[in-house]
């Protein structure tokens, strides 16, 4: 087979494979996901729902949010948050203190239900914020976490 034969084919394949990659959607969510990289870049609250175009949000008791007082591990603290509000379209996790404040964002469609378990890094003890975007607006609600080295709150 010709160098020339071996080129052209390969480049079919590429083509082939790219064309494949865009008919099946994988492209434009790899895209969506640079959309919120200035949220989880951000050091501050304020700075992270500014990036991700939440304006002001509301305090809000249709929020449950469950996270332990003390955390003896900072690395993995269980947290739990769900929505009553209607509507519901995100939950954001924001960690005060930690150098990037942003630990995790999750979307809902239609119909399902607005409810998350997850662990998140706690840098040091702080607050952590469950902001909850709405098609009214955004809610949040928080929870002060203490880190602890053997359980130890002080």
């Amino acid at each position: 087979m010709s160098l020339a034969r071996r080129t052209f084919l390969l480049r079919l394949g590429h083509t082939g494979l790219a064309a494949l990659t865009l008919a099946s959607g994988l492209l434009p969510r790899f895209a969506r996901a640079e959309e919120a990289r200035p949220a989880f870049m951000a050091t501050a609250v304020a700075d992270a729902l500014k990036a991700l175009g939440v304006g002001n949000p509301a305090k809000s008791d249709a929020i449950s949010f469950k996270a332990p007082d003390i955390a003896e591990n900072g690395a993995a603290v269980p947290v739990e948050v769900e929505s009553t509000l209607p509507k519901t379209r995100s939950i954001l996790l924001l960690v005060e203190k930690n150098p990037h404040v942003m630990s995790a964002s999750f979307q809902f469609r239609e119909g399902t239900d607005p409810y998350v378990a997850t662990r998140v890094k706690v840098a040091e003890s702080s607050v952590i914020h469950a902001v909850v975007t709405t098609d009214d607006g955004a809610f949040y609600t928080t929870r002060l976490v203490k880190v602890t080295l053997g359980g130890c709150g002080g």
